[in-house]
């Protein structure tokens, strides 16, 4: 990723059709049915690097960086981005059925209380540095603990027996 962004405003529109699809229309004209947000860095950096792909799977514009977007265009395409990136965040871990794995994990997320099933160590991801995880479970969710050191104590003890 680049150090500097160019800033420039992108010349778009954006809006959804009758089907609810997203309608790409470029300052040339050119429109594009059904366009697909893809991040390129979606944990990295979620504001950076954005992809608008049409249906056959090529690019029909990039954009590098979230604020180059006009305000209504942003706004669809967060609107897509959370549906399609569900990520509950963990804010306490009320048990483990075991330390050792497959284990089940019952926790309280942003979304209310769940349980997760972790299937191996891996599947709890380190980001940037000690204190961000993901942690996937084996259904594909993906849950997001985004600073362990805010869990209370006893979610930090039990999640500690994994790390």
């Amino acid at each position: 990723m680049a150090d500097t962004l160019d800033m420039t405003p992108l010349d778009l529109q954006l809006q959804r059709d009758a089907h609810g699809c997203l309608v790409l229309t470029l300052a040339d004209g050119t429109r594009h049915v059904g366009v697909v947000p893809v991040r390129a860095f979606p944990m990295a950096a979620p504001e950076e690097g954005l992809s608008l792909m049409r249906g056959d799977g090529k690019e029909a514009l990039w954009v590098a960086h979230m604020d180059q977007l006009p305000p209504a265009a942003r706004e669809l395409i967060e609107q897509d981005l959370a549906v399609r990136e569900f990520v509950p965040t963990i804010l306490r871990i009320r048990s483990v059925s075991g330390f050792s794995t497959p284990s089940t994990w019952e926790v309280d997320t942003d979304r209310g209380a769940t349980q997760l099933v972790l299937k191996a160590e891996e599947d709890i991801r380190k980001l940037h540095g000690r204190t961000r995880l993901r942690i996937a479970g084996s259904d594909g969710v993906q849950f997001a603990v985004p600073d362990t050191s805010a869990l209370d104590r006893a979610s930090q003890r039990l999640l500690e027996r994994f790390l």
